[in-house]
C-alpha cells in the first residue's frame, strides 16, 4: 500500500485531457460521418481501459490526493469493463446516429464525460468525491437522452430522468451528510473506523443509511427506485439507451462497495436487510410487469430491474452471522453477474439498432417476427442474448446466476436458501417473455420485408458480442477468478 498523487491519476487526466481535444477537434471536422471524431474518441477510450488493465495486472493499493483517492484492483478492473463497453456501444451507435443526423461531437464528448464520472466513483475514497463522480456522470447522461431535441419522447425521458435523478442524489447527499454529522468524517476508511467504535448513536446511523441506500438503489435501478428505468430506456434514442443500460451499471456497483462495504461493514445487519427487500421486490415486479409488454426496449428495462435484484441479492450475503467469512465470495459472485449481465445487454440493444434504419427504429417485440427467415444468424444472435438472459446453459448468463445463487446457498442460512428458491422461480417467470422473443423470431409470420442494412464492421461485432456470450460461460472461471481476486485486495485494504 502507498500513498502518491499524479500517477493514481493518471487514467482520469488522459481521459479529461482528451475529452478536451476531442471537443476542439470536432470543430473542424465537416463530414457527416465524423471519422475523425469517431476514431479520435475509441483511441482515447483504448488508451484509458490499457492504463486500467495495467495497473490491475500490477496488483497494488495506492492512496492519493491526501486520501480523497484510491487506486486498487476493483477499481481498475471496473473502470477496464466500462470501457471496454464504453467502446462497444460507441461501434454499435455510429451507423444509428448517422443515419438519424444525431452524429454530433457532444455525442462523443458526453460519452467521454460519463467514462471520466464512472472511474471518478471507482477511485472514490471519499464521500464529496463519490458525489463528484456521480453528478458528472448523470448530468452528462441527462444531456444524452435529450440529445434528439426535436423528439417529444426524448425530451420528456429527459426530464423525468433529471427530475428523479436529482431526487436520488439529493437522497444520497442527504444521507452522506447524517454519516457525517455522526461520525465526523468524509473519509470512507474514518467512517469505518468510528462505526466499528460502537460509541455512536446506532439509530441515527441507521437514519442517514436509509437515505443511502434509497440513492444507490436507484442508481442500480432496483424496485422500489425504478420509477425511471422503463421511461428512459424507451424514449431515449437507442444510442442512449445502451449507454445509460451498460457502463454506469459499473459505477453503481463501485460505490456500493465502497459505501457500504469499506465504509459501513459495521451496519451490514441493517442494510442487507433493506437489500433482501429490495431484491425480491425487483425480482417480482420486473419479471412480472415484463410479460405484459409489447415494446422491445420497456421490455428489456423491466428485464434490468429483475436482473439487478440478482446483483443485489449477491451483495446482501456478505456478512452472516456476524462474521464475514463469505465476503468475498458474495461481493464476486455479484461482480461477475454486473460484467456477464453488461456484455449480454450490448448486444440485444446493438442487435436492435443493427435491425432499425430511417423512420423504423424496431423498437417493437412483433417487429421481430420471421427474422430467422430475412437473417438467419440475426435470429440466432438474438436468441444467444436472450437464452444468456434468460439464464440458460451454456450461456454466461445461466453461470452468472449460479454463482449467486451458490454465494447464498453456502451461507447455510435458512432465510438465504429461501431467497435463492425465490430467485430461481422469479427466473422461471422471467423465462416466459425472453422465449417469447425467441418464438416470435423464429415461428411467427414475417411483418417486415424490407431487407436488413448491412453495416460489416457492427455485423462482425455482433457475432462477436454473441459469441463471447456463449463461449465465455463454461470457460468463465478466468474471469470469475479475476472478480474474486479484485474483491478480496479490495477488502483487504
Amino acid at each position: 500500500m502507498t500513498a502518491m498523487n499524479w500517477p493514481v491519476l493518471y487514467p482520469e487526466i488522459w481521459q479529461l485531457a482528451m475529452a478536451c481535444v476531442v471537443l476542439l477537434a470536432d470543430l473542424f471536422v465537416t463530414g457527416a460521418e465524423r471519422s475523425t471524431t469517431f476514431w479520435l474518441t475509441q483511441f482515447t477510450v483504448g488508451v484509458f481501459a490499457a492504463l486500467h488493465l495495467v495497473y490491475f495486472d500490477a496488483g497494488a493499493t495506492a492512496y492519493g490526493m491526501k486520501g480523497l483517492v484510491v487506486v486498487d484492483p476493483m477499481g481498475h478492473l471496473l473502470a477496464f469493463f466500462a470501457a471496454l463497453a464504453v467502446m462497444v456501444t460507441l461501434a454499435y451507435a455510429r451507423p444509428t446516429l448517422a443515419a438519424r443526423d444525431m452524429m454530433k461531437g457532444e455525442f462523443y464528448t458526453l460519452t467521454l464525460f460519463v467514462l471520466l464520472g464512472i472511474s471518478v466513483m471507482c477511485s472514490a475514497n471519499h464521500f464529496l468525491v463519490v458525489y463528484l463522480g456521480l453528478e458528472l456522470m448523470s448530468l452528462s447522461l441527462y444531456a444524452l437522452t435529450a440529445l434528439r431535441r426535436d423528439h417529444a419522447v426524448a425530451t420528456e425521458a429527459a426530464m423525468k430522468y433529471f427530475v428523479l435523478g436529482a431526487l436520488a442524489s439529493g437522497f444520497l447527499l442527504y444521507g452522506l451528510s447524517m454519516m457525517y454529522g455522526a461520525t465526523g468524517s468524509l473519509e470512507i476508511p474514518r467512517v469505518f473506523e468510528q462505526i466499528a467504535t460502537g460509541r455512536i448513536n446506532n439509530e441515527v446511523l441507521v437514519f442517514g443509511l436509509v437515505f443511502v441506500v434509497a440513492g444507490l438503489a436507484f442508481k442500480l435501478g432496483a424496485a422500489p427506485f425504478h420509477m425511471w428505468v422503463p421511461d428512459v430506456y424507451q424514449g431515449a434514442p437507442t444510442a442512449v439507451t445502451l449507454l445509460i443500460g451498460g457502463a454506469p451499471k459499473f459505477a453503481a456497483f463501485a460505490i456500493t462497495i465502497r459505501l457500504l462495504v469499506e465504509g459501513m461493514l459495521g451496519l451490514a445487519v441493517d442494510w442487507q436487510q433493506m437489500f433482501i427487500v429490495l431484491a425480491v421486490a425487483s425480482l417480482a415486479l420486473g419479471n412480472i410487469a415484463a410479460i405484459a409488454q409489447r415494446n422491445l426496449k420497456r421490455m428489456l428495462a423491466y428485464s434490468t430491474i429483475a436482473q439487478m435484484g440478482f446483483v443485489v441479492l449477491g451483495l446482501s450475503a456478505g456478512v452472516v452471522s456476524g462474521n464475514t467469512l463469505s465476503a468475498g465470495n458474495a461481493y464476486s459472485s455479484a461482480m461477475f453477474y454486473i460484467v456477464s449481465y453488461v456484455f449480454t445487454t450490448l448486444g440485444t440493444f446493438g442487435l436492435i439498432m443493427y435491425l432499425s434504419r430511417q423512420g423504423f427504429e424496431s423498437e417493437e417485440i412483433d417487429d421481430l417476427a420471421g427474422l430467422s427467415q430475412r437473417s438467419p444468424w440475426v435470429a440466432g444472435a438474438m436468441t444467444v442474448f436472450m437464452f444468456s438472459l434468460a439464464g440458460v446453459p451454456p450461456m454466461i448468463g445461466f453461470f452468472a446466476k449460479l454463482s449467486v445463487i451458490q454465494a447464498l446457498v453456502s451461507t447455510n442460512v435458512t432465510l438465504y436458501i429461501v431467497l435463492a428458491v425465490v430467485a430461481v422461480l422469479f427466473s422461471l417467470v422471467g423465462a416466459f417473455y425472453y422465449l417469447r422473443v425467441v418464438k416470435v423470431m423464429w415461428f411467427d409470420v414475417p411483418v417486415q420485408t424490407a431487407p436488413i442494412e448491412r453495416s460489416q464492421g457492427v455485423a462482425a461485432l455482433l457475432a462477436a458480442n454473441g459469441l463471447a456470450v456463449l463461449v465465455l460461460g463454461p470457460f468463465s472461471g478466468g474471469l470469475m477468478a479475476m472478480c474474486r481476486d479484485a474483491i478480496v485486495r479490495a477488502l483487504a485494504t
